[in-house]
């Protein structure tokens, strides 16, 4: 549009041509008067370090004993010896201008960081196991389910319903269940997460005694046990199951009514 307004303002008029093509006058003047900024080249200041001292500053910042200080420290344990290369900001743009504004040591290469994760590629190679409240009838009162399954097939190998938390209970299921399934010394791992049964020293004697390697979740992370948390939900979300239980034997025969149909 500026060129077609250059091209016919003389003849008809630079405000007819600009409101013409659509543009303000003051668009136009001001394009007009636009000149391409001129790069003049800084010259060098009469104070500029040579390129033998700059090679003399980085030199000794290279040093052993201020390798690990910053510029700052480094001028000022130079003033404490009488010496005076150049000022803290000089350092600085010329460690700049060498890359070299940042750790100089040599730094350990941080290796990309990948999720672990247990892969089973057939049946009794890995269980997940996990131990979930029931409500009882009374207040603040549950009976505890111990749930061992293997993680290939989602088939429970085996379940224990109690009224506490006990390394010595979780270790009679864990033996039992292997018994039960023929499982090898170094067969089978056994994964949970860090509650204190799952990482109690009884439990963890039966383990070597029999030969499975134990896993736990990383510290902090809910999620690193989804099987078993997925296999309660399935339970705890039935339209059947009860907010409470009445007796000890209510909840076994309920929980032995569920794990028949979901081994079927």
């Amino acid at each position: 549009m500026i060129a077609v307004v250059k091209e016919h303002g003389p003849t008809l008029g630079y405000a007819g041509a600009c409101q013409s093509v659509g543009i303000a006058r003051a668009t136009f003047y001001r394009h007009c008067a636009a000149r391409p900024a001129k790069t003049h080249k800084r010259k060098v200041p009469r104070q500029a370090l040579t390129p033998q001292e700059r090679q003399e500053v980085l030199d000794v910042l290279h040093e052993p004993r201020f390798v690990d200080l910053a510029p700052n420290e480094v001028f000022a344990q130079l003033l404490d010896e009488d010496k005076y290369l150049c000022s803290p900001r000089t350092m600085y743009r010329l460690l700049e201008q060498n890359q070299e504004v940042r750790e100089r040591r040599r730094q350990r290469k941080i290796v990309p960081y990948s999720k672990p994760e247990l892969l089973a590629t057939g049946p009794n190679q890995v269980w997940s196991w996990d131990i979930t409240k029931l409500r009882s009838p009374e207040k603040w009162q549950y009976y505890y389910l111990y749930v061992l399954m293997d993680i290939f097939s989602r088939y429970v190998v085996g379940w224990l319903l109690a009224e506490r938390e006990s390394g010595t209970l979780a270790k009679h299921l864990i033996a039992e269940s292997c018994l039960r399934q023929g499982i090898q010394p170094q067969q089978l791992i056994i994964h949970s997460d860090r509650g204190a049964a799952m990482r109690s020293k009884t439990l963890a004697q039966t383990m070597v005694t029999l030969g499975v390697a134990q896993s736990f979740s990383r510290p902090h992370v809910s999620d690193d046990n989804p099987f078993s948390e997925s296999q309660y939900k399935t339970l705890k979300y039935r339209l059947d199951f009860p907010v409470r239980f009445t007796s000890a034997s209510h909840a076994e025969n309920r929980c032995q009514d569920f794990f028949t149909w979901y081994n079927c």
